[in-house]
């Protein structure tokens, strides 16, 4: 083998890993919004309950972790590891997460139930 032959093999090696790697992220992004989505559906549940039970007070994720409202292994951050933050108004419990560039109030924001208010 020549020094050009080892020279084509590695770049379609590298074309072919560019291929994987622009159809790979998009799908990366796309199960860690799906993932923050889950989890914050799962704490929302656990908030809306312990609402029941403590009426007029909004609990913390600190809150509902040590009163055991969560399971040990229920994820108490985001995808991107940023905390949740829990809103409550006079009906209603809303999990936000500040999304991929981790700043609040933003469009990427991701809300459950989804399209609710901040305040």
């Amino acid at each position: 083998m020549t020094l050009i032959e080892i020279l084509i093999v590695l770049a379609i090696i590298g074309l072919i890993a560019g291929g994987i790697a622009m159809t790979a992220i998009p799908k990366f992004a796309d199960a860690q919004k799906q993932t923050t989505k889950t989890s914050a559906q799962s704490l929302r549940q656990a908030a809306a309950l312990w609402r029941t039970m403590n009426a007029a007070e909004c609990p913390t994720v600190d809150k509902l972790k040590a009163e055991k409202q969560l399971e040990a292994s229920s994820k108490l951050s985001d995808a991107w590891d940023q905390p949740f933050k829990i809103i409550c108004d006079d009906d209603e419990t809303t999990v936000v997460s500040s999304g991929p560039d981790k700043k609040e109030g933003t469009p990427d924001d991701i809300r459950v139930p989804e399209g609710a208010s901040t305040k």
